[in-house]
């Protein structure tokens, strides 16, 4: 019904940056909040940063300062701009939505995720 498209993943370099994008589209009514998610090797899913409706935003930790999370309301895209990635930045980047439906339901979508390599 919902479908979520994530691009931008790849290796860079310590240091270095990405830009994760991630596009809705299906019975979208609205979306009313998107976020980031990782998962390493391993590891459990994490939170990384969400963004409202009213377009506020929430970041872990241990990406505050380093990553940025935006929206394009009209393309009903969010992206996620990374900096300075360190290793542990390394993971498999999901994204989620908020996703109220044509049919005036709320559901929580997920893209396939984006691979993000960060080694030297």
């Amino acid at each position: 019904q919902v479908q979520l498209v994530e691009s931008g993943g790849g290796l860079v370099q310590p240091g270095g940056s990405l830009r994760l994008s991630c596009k809705a589209s299906g019975s979208i009514f609205s979306i009313n909040a998107m976020g980031w998610y990782r998962q390493a090797p391993g590891k459990e899913r994490e939170l990384v940063a969400t963004i409202t409706d009213a377009d506020s935003t929430n970041y872990a930790d241990s990406v505050k300062g380093r990553f940025t999370i935006s929206r394009d309301r009209p393309k009903d895209t969010v992206y996620l701009q990374m900096d300075s990635l360190t290793p542990e930045d390394t993971a498999v980047y999901y994204c989620n939505a908020d996703v109220t439906t044509w049919g005036s339901d709320d559901y929580d979508y997920w893209g396939q995720g984006t691979q993000v390599t960060v080694s030297s």
